[in-house]
Parts: C-alpha cells; structure tokens; sequence
C-alpha cells in the first residue's frame, strides 16, 4: 500500500489558492481512477483505490497546512508503512507554473507543509512538486501562495492536474521519470 498525501488548507475560501494544487492534485487522481468515497480518517479526508496493482490511500490533511505532518504520520502508523509508501503533493516556488518535478528527499524550501511532515516523520518521503512560479520578489511570495489562480491559469491548470492523474500509474509503479516524461508530453500536445 502507499499514501499518497495532498497538501493544502481545508474550507472552501482556500479552494482555488496555488498553496492548495496538491489537494487538487490528489482530487484529480480520485476522480480519474474512479477511487471510493470520501471519508474522515487521520485527521483529514482518505479515498480508498488501485491504480494498477497498487493500493492507492489518498490523504487530504484536514489540520491546515502548517501541521500536515501529524495526519500524515498518523496514517502511515496506522497502516504500519514505511516512509518510502508515502508521496507528498504539493506547490513549488522554485519550478516554473505548471512545471512537475519528483524528487526524493530534500529541504522544506521554507514550505509550511513540507516543513511539518519533515519534522514528523524525517525529510525522505517522495515529492511531487507542482511549480506554481515565484512572484518575483520575496515579500510578495505570501500572497502568490496564497492567492486564487488567475482565470488565465485555469486552463493549464486543468491540463496539469489532468495529466498527473492520467500519467498516475507510473508512480504507483515508482517510476518517476517516466511519469515526468509522460506528463511533459501530454503538456506539449
């Protein structure tokens, strides 16, 4: 079994923030692989599926951002997983809009979600990161992250979160090149 975790803040003010593209990363997944109903576990939401031969928990941390790493943690204990079943969701500053990159290990990058799941379980979980671009100068960053997207993202917003789903199966399979391959080719169709 492996979690897949989405980071991101519960209420639906939050919804449309770039700070919340790892929940809708894991609510595309779900939608697309027809995975079961939403329930509350673990001090957020979990669906339940396969993709491939793989079991599949996908986790919604309910606890906001800042303490993601105590759902997150609860879930592999219960399940008695290993940090290498788990891939973190999230928004990247330092990776261009739209851009996704998987990486295993690694700093916080000042990351409140990431930095909480560091400090619970160790840095060595796997990363999906979801470049959401950096606004250029750092005291505009908070406001970046935690603004709406933009109308004019919508579209390769959409495309993004539909081809990470599609191309799911290679990292239920592990193979995080071959999945950021397929991703960036259906991007360029």
């Amino acid at each position: 079994m492996q979690i897949w975790a989405g980071l991101g803040n519960p209420g639906a003010q939050y919804a449309m923030h770039r700070h919340n593209v790892g929940f809708m990363a894991v609510d595309s997944i779900a939608e697309v692989h027809g995975f079961g109903a939403v329930r509350k576990q673990f001090q957020g939401w979990v669906q339940e599926g396969r993709i491939g031969a793989e079991k599949i928990l996908l986790l919604k941390p309910a606890t906001f951002m800042n303490d993601s790493g105590r759902s997150i943690g609860e879930a592999l204990r219960f399940y008695k997983l290993e940090i290498e079943a788990l891939t973190v969701f999230h928004d990247e500053l330092d990776l261009a809009p739209f851009k996704i990159k998987v990486k295993t290990g690694g700093g916080t990058a000042g990351h409140n979600g990431l930095r909480s799941t560091d400090q619970h379980l160790g840095p060595d979980f796997r990363r999906v990161r979801i470049g959401i671009g950096h606004p250029g100068h750092k005291d505009r960053v908070t406001g970046h992250v935690l603004g709406n997207y933009a109308k004019s993202e919508i579209d390769p917003l959409t495309d993004v979160l539909g081809a990470i789903a599609a191309e799911a199966r290679w990292l239920a399979e592990r193979d995080d090149v071959r999945f950021m391959n397929e991703v960036a080719l259906r991007l360029q169709g």
